[in-house]
């Protein structure tokens, strides 16, 4: 203990510039960032974020056909909006997930049958913006290459929009397809059946 003392004594009394020192952002690591211009700057740091879900050729709309290489969606929210869904059932302002699509293949390796995840394809955003955005959601598509990008909110007369609206379980949000967070949005009456 004295030694501990002793070396922050001496520590102190070390007069060290402030351009050596690192810097500490004011930044949540997690929290949307924005162009001067009002565009999300992409996530580099999504697959961080916890994993919710994943599905395989996932397709809404009436002119679905059978794919022969469906494709793979996987799910990640901030862990900040992860924690408060878990307590409340619902998601709070600032929100973001990101979707992931990547293509899928067989018989790849040792692999003889069933698909594993290949390609990255695009990177979309769903955003919770209560005083950014009327809706107080937005979505945004970075595409395949999205790192070190930024996006305008894609126009609120897409149809992710009103999809989003009229089919999310739990505030604009698809939580039917989170098994885990379905069952928390049930408990805290938050679920609404679709």
């Amino acid at each position: 203990m004295r030694r501990l003392i002793l070396i922050c004594a001496l520590l102190a009394s070390v007069n060290v510039p402030a351009s050596v020192l690192p810097v500490q952002s004011q930044l949540d690591p997690y929290e949307p960032r924005f162009t001067a211009a009002g565009e999300l700057l992409f996530p580099e740091n999504y697959r961080e974020w916890v994993w919710l879900s994943s599905g395989l050729g996932m397709a809404y709309g009436p002119s679905v056909r059978e794919n022969p290489n469906p494709v793979f969606d996987n799910v990640f929210v901030t862990p900040r909006a992860y924690r408060s869904f878990l307590e409340t059932g619902t998601w709070p302002d600032k929100t973001m997930f990101v979707l992931e699509l990547r293509s899928s293949a067989t018989e790849g390796s040792i692999n003889k049958q069933g698909r594993f995840q290949g390609r990255l394809l695009d990177v979309e955003v769903e955003l919770k913006d209560e005083k950014r955005f009327p809706s107080g959601w937005a979505f945004f598509a970075f595409g395949a290459s999205g790192a070190g990008r930024a996006s305008k909110p894609i126009p609120a007369s897409a149809e992710c929009y009103s999809c989003h609206a009229q089919h999310g379980a739990v505030d604009n949000t698809f939580v039917q397809f989170y098994p885990t967070l379905a069952d928390v949005a049930r408990k805290k009456g938050t679920f609404r059946e679709r």
